[in-house]
């Protein structure tokens, strides 16, 4: 604080010397009053002196003018107190004739006084230059307090490290990303933040940063205090010192989780829709075809195609509840069969006397409705796959549901028969299986398993019921007793 103080003080007092040194007024008049006032103390004290010291008063106003003035106006207050000094306290008195030491001491009055003034001019220079450096220095400290500010207050982390990925700093934006305080870091390598899986990947930016090869910004992995691994941006950029030496790096990191997570849900999203126009027209053939296969006029061939397309849309407006706006078809708390029967719907043929193509079995099951979506989904899938390659292709295919309730556990089996005969599992899984996969194990955290029999598939789901109980609302009569 204190020097911080000097340091004002000082600047003050130079824009106030400037200030003067800007005035003409103040410059003739400090040539002018000095040498009066050097003139009017040397003859005060001349009778204590004699003509010893002639020169000695005028030393002073030398001084103000050149500070003043600069080196020209000092040159002259020299020539006009050597002058002065001559003519009036060099003997004889009001005359200019010199012996050879008053012209010694003369030339020696005008030496000293031009290497006076040659010190003050230097000096004021000397000023200058001081306060320019404390310009500088004071707006080099505003400029790293402003960047200071700026990487505490960053939501990015900004983190330093030497040449041996050695941290050095450590941000706020740090600390919330990684979930390591500043303390725990700050002397720690950089590679406790680097997955096992990515061992090479520090030293090759270490290798290219010794080299001075620029780093561009990349998309990369790390890992938090948790252990949590995370979806990061990152740029690099050396660190160099006065010389232009580089002797660390400034990283400042991202954290896209959420951006790569609504990528993927994009991804995902769109995927689902490509397929789901594939199917739609997928289905509508095989509704025809099997239409036609169980109608004996094309009246009825009609009716039942109407009826089924009725269907299919009843089933496609189940997979999509709630996105847009309650459906009052199924404004009831919803069950799991109730499902199941809207979403076969379509494949049933109305008052048919063939066998059923769907046979429920089991416990059934309320279903919330953040879970609705899903499930209605789910089954829709199943569906439809087995629509177009399972047994509802077959016209005597048959799919056999059966649920039960294992331990806080939902567990449905799906089994396929009487459909088109398997070879084996498919070389890759499509769209629809992979969707029903991450259905049950990304949004419900159950398991899903299939098998490729010779007489026909069948698929294990299973379920946490929690994820499925509808949240019961405490009665009024309770609540009014609470209150």
């Amino acid at each position: 604080m204190s020097s911080l103080s000097d340091t004002e003080r000082v600047q003050r007092w130079i824009k106030q010397l400037h200030q003067l040194q800007r005035n003409p007024w103040w410059i003739w008049g400090s040539l002018v009053g000095g040498l009066l006032i050097a003139t009017l103390i040397r003859w005060a004290i001349g009778g204590l002196v004699q003509e010893r010291i002639p020169f000695t008063t005028y030393y002073p106003a030398i001084v103000v003018a050149t500070l003043l003035g600069g080196f020209w106006w000092g040159t002259l207050a020299s020539i006009l107190s050597a002058a002065v000094a001559w003519w009036l306290f060099m003997p004889p008195t009001f005359g200019f004739a010199l012996d050879q030491a008053q012209l010694v001491s003369l030339i020696t009055f005008v030496i000293v006084c031009l290497l006076l003034v040659g010190t003050v001019t230097a000096l004021n220079a000397a000023v200058d230059l001081l306060l320019v450096e404390i310009n500088l220095r004071r707006d080099a400290q505003l400029g790293l307090g402003q960047l200071a500010s700026v990487v505490e207050t960053s939501e990015d982390a900004i983190i330093t490290k030497d040449l041996n990925g050695i941290i050095t700093s450590w941000n706020k934006g740090a600390q919330r990303i990684f979930g390591y305080e500043a303390d725990e870091m700050i002397g720690k390598p950089i590679s406790l933040l680097i997955p096992p899986d990515r061992p090479d990947e520090e030293p090759s930016i270490l290798a290219r940063l010794r080299k001075g090869q620029r780093i561009e910004p990349y998309e990369t992995v790390r890992r938090r205090k948790t252990g949590e691994l995370i979806d990061i941006s990152l740029s690099v950029s050396p660190l160099a010192d006065p010389t232009g030496k580089v002797v660390g790096a400034s990283k400042i990191a991202r954290d896209i989780t959420v951006r790569r997570q609504a990528q993927e849900v994009q991804s995902l999203l769109l995927g689902e829709m490509r397929h789901r126009i594939n199917n739609l027209f997928a289905i509508t053939n095989s509704l025809v075809t099997l239409s036609a296969r169980m109608s004996k006029t094309t009246t009825q061939m009609e009716a039942a195609i109407k009826e089924r397309l009725a269907a299919l849309s009843r089933a496609q407006q189940l997979t999509r509840r709630g996105l847009i706006q309650e459906e009052p078809e199924f404004s009831d708390q919803p069950t799991l069969k109730g499902l199941i029967h809207a979403i076969f719907a379509p494949y049933v043929a109305a008052g048919s006397n063939s066998p059923e193509r769907m046979v429920v079995t089991g416990c059934d099951q309320e279903i919330n409705d953040s879970a609705i979506t899903n499930i209605a989904l789910l089954l829709h899938e199943l569906a439809t796959n087995a629509a177009k390659y399972g047994a509802l292709s077959a016209s005597a295919g048959v799919v056999h549901i059966d649920c039960s309730s294992k331990e806080d556990w939902l567990v449905m089996t799906w089994e396929e028969r009487g459909g088109p005969p398997i070879k084996g599992p498919p070389n890759r899984e499509g769209f629809g299986g992979s969707l029903a996969r991450k259905i049950v194990a990304n949004q419900f955290s159950g398991r899903f398993s299939n098998e490729w029999n010779s007489n026909g598939l069948t698929i294990r789901i299973e379920i946490p019921l929690a994820h499925l109980n509808p949240v019961k609302e405490p009665s009024r009569t309770g609540a009014v007793q609470m209150a």
